[in-house]
């Protein structure tokens, strides 16, 4: 059964889902709006869309899901504008990280018998379909919010649709979800932009700290490079349970602050270890809400072009990179290169070839 699916917003998720569907399902009819016609001009011009809608109009008559991908403020706008053309039997779906507010205000338009909640938990610190990909929600978690009155029939062809992009649907009620991610992506981002400003405003004249800032400090607060636009209003529209979940941390973590003070050694060293085991055994599968960063560190061999052996040895093995650099940390006898793979397996291959010419590598974990 060929379906026609529509867009509303073009953006990082919006985009990859949109490729996505073109990728597993080439025969689908994909329409898609977006505020900057331009992108959506782009967009076709890939052979993305089949059709480039101007506005938001009779277009999507005929659409049998509509993706709604977009500003979290936009979204109540949007319902309202494309209500009157949703025919019988089409699924209106979103991708926004907080479910509750979008659940109200279907509610409030009496859009129920059409929609289902969808939060693609995959994302990237870029934004822009030019950053979006055919598989960046491959083995996400793709958390469906079902509302009371919702189908059998829609929220299976929901699943079935998200699952063949390769993405892992997981069936949640909406208040569930919105403290779950407090929790687990929303109280992570609050944290690491926090540290950040803290050593930004700790900082001496001289940026000593700014300078020294590499490895493990860069590896955490890389998410504190998100679109701020989007985090302040997950903040606004998740109030309830980021406030309840920084108060349970603000707590937990004066405790700690008391172990610290009082050198209660047996405190300090379980929360160490009861970290390190929580942590080992995440599952390393999905891309969760702060992507996977498949990289290592690597030696530079003090030698004239040792770069260029490096690059050299990966692109005679067709080992795509994603990123790489030389770091200023000193955890390592010599110049470190970080190198970050789009795939686990990539990366592998790449230390076990680099460990034969006797670098050191490390993983980054």
């Amino acid at each position: 059964m060929n379906l026609t699916i529509g867009f509303l917003g073009l953006g990082l998720i919006g985009g990859s889902i949109a490729k996505s569907i073109r990728k597993y399902h080439p025969d689908y009819t994909l329409i898609g709006y977006n505020h900057n016609y331009e992108t959506t001009v782009l967009a076709k011009k890939e052979q993305i869309l089949d059709y480039a809608a101007k506005e938001v109009d009779a277009s999507f008559q005929n659409c049998d899901i509509i993706y709604l991908c977009m500003p979290v403020s936009l979204n109540e706008d949007y319902l309202i504008k494309i209500k009157p053309y949703l025919k019988p039997g089409c699924i209106l779906t979103d991708v926004g990280s907080v479910k509750g507010t979008i659940h109200r205000a279907v509610k409030n338009l009496s859009l129920e018998a059409y929609f289902i909640g969808g939060h693609p938990m995959a994302g990237s610190e870029k934004t822009g379909f030019s950053n979006s990909t055919d598989h960046l929600l491959e083995n996400a978690y793709y958390i469906i919010t079902p509302c009371e009155s919702t189908s059998k029939a829609a929220l299976d062809r929901l699943y079935t649709l998200t699952k063949s992009i390769k993405a892992l649907p997981i069936i949640l009620d909406p208040k569930e979800h919105d403290y779950a991610v407090a929790n687990i992506s929303h109280l992570p981002h609050l944290i690491a932009s926090g540290l950040v400003n803290l050593v930004k405003n700790s900082d001496s004249k001289n940026e000593t700290m700014k300078t020294l800032a590499a490895g493990g400090f860069k590896d955490i607060t890389r998410i504190a490079s998100s679109s701020p636009i989007m985090w302040q209003q997950i903040c606004l529209t998740n109030k309830e349970n980021i406030v309840k979940t920084m108060e349970d941390y603000i707590a937990y973590f004066s405790e700690v602050k008391n172990a610290v003070k009082q050198e209660n050694k047996e405190y300090l060293y379980q929360f160490f270890e009861q970290a390190r085991i929580y942590r080992n055994s995440l599952p390393t599968k999905t891309s969760g809400p702060i992507t996977t960063v498949y990289a290592m560190y690597c030696d530079l061999i003090d030698e004239a072009g040792s770069l260029a052996k490096v690059v050299v040895v990966l692109a005679n093995h067709q080992i795509s990179i994603k990123n790489i650099g030389i770091t200023h940390t000193r955890d390592f006898q010599e110049e470190t290169l970080r190198i970050e793979f789009y795939e686990k397996n990539a990366m592998l291959l790449a230390q076990k070839l680099l460990e034969q010419l006797h670098y050191t590598v490390t993983i980054c974990s």
